[in-house]
């Protein structure tokens, strides 16, 4: 069975499970939607957030853009939220995991290590092999889904998803 929301419905969305990346500590969708005032009258966390990662997606919410950037999970959105669509008692701020595709320099034996250099957490390290390039090995309980690694990636070969391990409230 397909879950999509009631505006995906109404839209004609019917990729469904496509719901668009919410900032850090955001509640689930549907409270999410009910609670935040969007961007028209609020946009607080947008202005708030250093890394400006942080843009006006579809129905002027809220969305994290990883092209432009990383989390640094600096808090400043939670700080700057008014309406409680960012709850700081949301634990872990997100459900993200990045993946890196068969398109990775590495992979096509070309010498990259942009993405590990920019991980923070190090979940990303490179295993030697003989006769070839060093290749990337992501380890998913370190990514905190940050994005910095996205950013770098000068093939685009990273892509950062839900890990669908925790269900916020």
């Amino acid at each position: 069975m397909v879950q999509m929301d009631r505006a995906q419905f109404l839209r004609g969305d019917w990729r469904a499970g496509n719901a668009p990346q919410r900032p850090p500590w955001s509640v689930n969708e549907v409270r999410f939607v009910e609670l935040c005032r969007g961007v028209r009258l609020c946009g607080e966390c947008i202005s708030a957030c250093p890394e400006k990662i942080l843009k006006t997606g579809r129905g002027q919410f809220p969305v994290v853009d990883f092209d432009i950037g990383g989390c640094s999970f600096c808090t400043k959105c939670v700080d700057a939220c008014p309406s409680g669509a960012l709850d700081p008692s949301v634990y872990p701020p997100w459900d993200l995991k990045a993946t890196i595709n068969d398109t990775c320099l590495s992979e096509q034996g070309v010498e990259c290590r942009s993405c590990g250099e920019a991980c923070a957490t190090s979940a990303i390290k490179f295993r030697h092999v003989v006769g070839s390039v060093a290749k990337p090995v992501l380890e998913p309980d370190a990514c905190t889904g940050c994005g910095e690694c996205l950013s770098v990636c000068p093939v685009k070969a990273i892509t950062v998803h839900v890990s669908g391990k925790h269900n916020h409230a």
